[in-house]
């Protein structure tokens, strides 16, 4: 008969003893932290990205650069989208007995959105160096950025992951 605890195994290799709903409780609390942060900074972003092609200098700029602006305004919705994704799925599922699968899906939702968060801030950087540089030191700068954003937000935690196999307390984040 399943009451809703995890294996002794699997408790003593997780290092917690909790039910499979405590667990997805833990989760989706956890996630939701994660989300207020990235949210916060994409809902920002994108209200200056919808300000500027109302500015007088926009229309100054040159084709190719209003052509970067419209690919980060979309990678800016597209990053709101899957960022709130989450909240929706969750407040579509409450009271259905679907905590594990929600925090599966919000947690691939909120690994999208960082993605197309990295995206949105290369591009929005790769606009502003291009208008305030006019040179090729621009996709230097902005090359450089992006490595350090990638090393920083997916580099170090793989490093993370990949020290800790095979010990103990493992926790996957689904």
């Amino acid at each position: 008969m399943d009451d809703g605890r995890v294996d002794e195994n699997e408790e003593a290799h997780k290092g917690r003893h909790e039910t499979t709903k405590e667990r997805a409780d833990r989760r989706w609390t956890e996630l939701l932290q994660e989300l207020r942060v990235a949210q916060t900074g994409v809902q920002i972003l994108f209200g200056f990205l919808l300000a500027v092609v109302f500015q007088p200098r926009f229309a100054t700029l040159a084709d190719s650069d209003k052509g970067i602006y419209v690919v980060t305004v979309l990678l800016g919705s597209a990053t709101a989208a899957a960022l709130i994704g989450p909240v929706c799925h969750h407040r579509l599922l409450t009271g259905r007995n679907m905590k594990p699968e929600t925090v599966v899906w919000a947690s691939r939702l909120t690994l999208l959105g960082l993605v197309l968060l990295f995206c949105t801030m290369c591009s929005a950087l790769l606009l502003i160096m291009r208008v305030a540089l006019h040179n090729t030191l621009a996709l230097w700068l902005v090359g450089g950025m992006a490595l350090w954003s990638f090393v920083c937000w997916f580099v170090f935690p793989a490093v993370a992951v990949a020290r800790s196999n095979g010990r103990d307390g493992s926790d996957d984040g689904k």
